[in-house]
């Protein structure tokens, strides 16, 4: 297997764990966990703007991790895939075996994120 046949095989993964890279995206991911809501729902509750919410629930849909439903002139967006919440539970205890080793991580720790 050549270097570039393996990374295009993983390219799905890379681009679907690029899609939760965001913590509003991951918190949008999070919220529908508990079932639907509505773009003026998730502005209320992450108290971001409406253009910053509609571009990550835009991004959600284009990755196939979240549909809409129209009901009116309102639409109610959803997971689509159960599996979704499995794949962040398996993170979490991923994330409680390492304990601090992935927030210190030098390229992805959350230090370097805050500077």
């Amino acid at each position: 297997m050549t270097n570039t046949s393996c990374t295009t095989g993983l390219a799905p993964a890379v681009a679907l764990f690029h899609s939760l890279s965001d913590p509003t995206r991951l918190a949008i991911v999070g919220r529908l966990a508990g079932g639907e809501a509505r773009v003026r729902d998730l502005v209320e509750e992450t108290g971001l703007a409406q253009s910053t919410v509609s571009a990550h629930v835009a991004c959600l849909r284009e990755c196939g991790l979240v549909a809409g439903r129209v009901e009116g002139r309102q639409i109610f967006y959803a997971l689509t895939r159960p599996e979704l919440m499995d794949v962040l539970a398996a993170a979490e205890t991923l994330l409680a075996a390492t304990g601090s080793q992935v927030a210190l991580c030098p390229a992805y720790g959350t230090s370097t994120q805050e500077h």
